[in-house]
C-alpha cells in the first residue's frame, strides 16, 4: 500500500519542510493545499484552513512551482493531487486548478460538488452538479488530470452510493471519487465494502481520518444534542482495519492519504505516527486476509 500526506493537516510547515521531512519517512506522495489566504487570517497562529502555512496559493508563479518540483524530485516524493475548495460551477477556478495540477505534475485534483443545506432540491443541485461535470470531464481530459468528487458531509455526495451517482455517466479515466470514511462518520455512513463494490473504476483515491460522535446538552424535554469531533485515527468510529480489508477485497491498489484534523499531537510527531498505525493496521488485516 501506497502512503500520502495531504498538507492541510501540516499547518504550521510549509510545503518545503514537508518535502524535507518526509524524504526519510515511508510516505512517498505528497497531496496539496490549493487555496489563497487572505491577508487578515495571515496574522493568526496557523491553523488548519485559515492561515495554514502549507499552502499552495493560485497565484503561485511557474518558477516557484519548479522549485518546489526539484525539491519534490531530489526527495523522491511524488506530487500527487491538488486539493482546492471549489464551488460547483465555477469553471474558471476549476481550470487555474487544472493547469496547477499539471504544472506540478499532480495527476489529480478535487473538484467541487454541491453543498445541501435544505435550501434547494436534491435534483435541482445533482443536476447542476452534472452540467458542471459535463464541462470538468473535457477539461480533465485535456489536462490529462483526473478530477474528484469527495465523498463530504453537508454535499450532496456524503456517501459512496450518493457520489457514484454523480459520477457514473462519465470515463473512469476522467472523473473518479475521493472515498473519505471520516466524513462519512457526520453523515453518509454505508457499509464499507459494499461502497467500495459499487464504486468499482471511480474509486481513485481514500483520506485517512477519524471522527466520533459526542454526547452534549440534554434538554428538558429528553432530547439529547449530539455533535461530530475529529479524533486519532485509532480512535474514532471507523474502524480503519476493516476499510483496508476491504479495499484489499476489491482490489484496491492506490495512495491512502493522511488527512488527520484531530490536533493530538505536534505536527512532525503526528506525520509519523498516523503512519506507523496505519501500517500496523496494514499488517493486522495482511494477516486476517
Amino acid at each position: 500500500m501506497k502512503f500520502s500526506i495531504y498538507s492541510v493537516m501540516t499547518p504550521d510547515i510549509t510545503p518545503e519542510t514537508l518535502i524535507a521531512y518526509l524524504k526519510d519517512t515511508n510516505y512517498t506522495a505528497v497531496e496539496w493545499r490549493f487555496s489563497e489566504t487572505p491577508a487578515d487570517f495571515k496574522s493568526e497562529e496557523p491553523s488548519y484552513w485559515r492561515n495554514n502555512l502549507c499552502t499552495i496559493p493560485p497565484s503561485i508563479t511557474d518558477n516557484d512551482i519548479q522549485v518546489l518540483k526539484d525539491k519534490a524530485e531530489d526527495s523522491g516524493i511524488n506530487m500527487l493531487s491538488v486539493l482546492p475548495y471549489l464551488t460547483a460551477g465555477d469553471l474558471e477556478s476549476t481550470e487555474l486548478a487544472l493547469q496547477a495540477a499539471k504544472k506540478l505534475g499532480a495527476s489529480t485534483i478535487r473538484v467541487g460538488i454541491p453543498v445541501y443545506n435544505r435550501s434547494q432540491h436534491y435534483k435541482e443541485l445533482f443536476n447542476s452538479a452534472l452540467r458542471y461535470l459535463n464541462e470538468v470531464e473535457q477539461m480533465c481530459k485535456h489536462y490529462k488530470v483526473k478530477g474528484l468528487v469527495e465523498t463530504h458531509h453537508h454535499t450532496i455526495a456524503p456517501s459512496a452510493s450518493m457520489a457514484y451517482q454523480l459520477v457514473c455517466s462519465y470515463d473512469p479515466d476522467n472523473i473518479g471519487v475521493l472515498y473519505d470514511p471520516g466524513n462519512m462518520v457526520h453523515e453518509g455512513y454505508e457499509n464499507y465494502r459494499m461502497g467500495l463494490e459499487l464504486l468499482g473504476d471511480y474509486l481513485a483515491h481514500v483520506h485517512v481520518k477519524n471522527a466520533i460522535w459526542q454526547r452534549g446538552q440534554t434538554h428538558t424535554d429528553g432530547t439529547v444534542d449530539w455533535s461530530v469531533q475529529w479524533a486519532p485515527i485509532e480512535k474514532g468510529a471507523v474502524n480503519w482495519k476493516q476499510v483496508l480489508l476491504d479495499l484489499k477485497a476489491v482490489g484496491y491498489d492506490g495512495y491512502v492519504g493522511m488527512e488527520d484534523f484531530s490536533a493530538s499531537m505536534p505536527t512532525v510527531k503526528s506525520i509519523k505516527h498516523n503512519i506507523e498505525t496505519v501500517q500496523r493496521f496494514v499488517a493486522e488485516s495482511d494477516s486476517a486476509y
